[in-house]
């Protein structure tokens, strides 16, 4: 059973959200101020997926999400917030966060997204298939039975996004890959939420692969299409 931790103050907005998961089977953990928050997500190291309101009492649903990032890379986390101005949406998805729902939302859509991110964070689940690929690309290495990333053979920590976005990247070696084939194959055929998503996730991703991400060597930019995975040689 996967266990989300819900952080929102307003009881009526909570009450709704634990009822809908509760329904779908998940183990739910409640918060109410930032600082209650950050408590119960060092009581459950296994947590799978936050979901955030912004304006809490306390330390903001942004400071959370900071400092869950800084303790683990492969928690999903979802903003669920009225603050829709798009520097919001932004700094929530530079700190670290995979998705941001809008307030009001329907238990459908929030279904929609918490299930598509808990694919992505069961890809970063090591495997029992121990004969899993291992997928190489210059200095890259993607351990697919490992759940592991790494350049020169160094370990770096992604989100389950971004391990997502890699996985997909290092099976289409070379080939221009489109904003909506990226929706589609890491949000999900039904994602309804800003394809911008792509972009931002793409540029945090380039802070951990590039040397100089203004510069990217590896994640190239098609003008006006997408992005793709440069065909690095082995």
């Amino acid at each position: 059973m996967s266990k989300v931790l819900i952080l929102e103050d307003e009881e009526s907005i909570r009450s709704f959200v634990v009822v809908n998961l509760r329904r779908e089977g998940f183990h739910i953990i409640e918060a109410a101020t930032g600082d209650e928050a950050i408590q119960r997500f060092q009581e459950h190291p296994d947590l799978g997926v936050a979901l955030l309101d912004v304006m809490v009492p306390g330390r903001d649903g942004f400071e959370v999400c900071r400092r869950i990032r800084e303790r683990n890379e492969r928690v999903g986390i979802i903003f669920l917030t009225a603050k829709v101005q798009e520097k919001d949406k932004i700094l929530g998805l530079s700190l670290g966060a995979d998705d941001y729902i809008s307030k009001p939302f329907s238990p459908g859509e929030l279904m929609a997204r918490v299930h598509s991110l808990l694919r992505r964070v069961q890809l970063q689940s090591p495997s029992r298939q121990q004969h899993d690929p291992v997928y190489r690309s210059g200095p890259f290495e993607l351990h697919t039975a490992l759940r592991e990333f790494r350049k020169y053979g160094e370990l770096i920590d992604l989100t389950p996004t971004e391990m997502a976005l890699v996985q997909h990247f290092m099976l289409h070696p070379g080939i221009p890959l489109s904003r909506d084939t990226l929706l589609d194959e890491v949000w999900g055929e039904n994602y309804v939420g800003d394809p911008k998503m792509v972009d931002v996730n793409i540029r945090r991703l380039r802070q951990k692969v590039e040397e100089d991400p203004s510069k990217p060597a590896y994640i190239e930019t098609v003008w006006g299409f997408g992005y793709k995975w440069k065909d690095c040689e082995q």
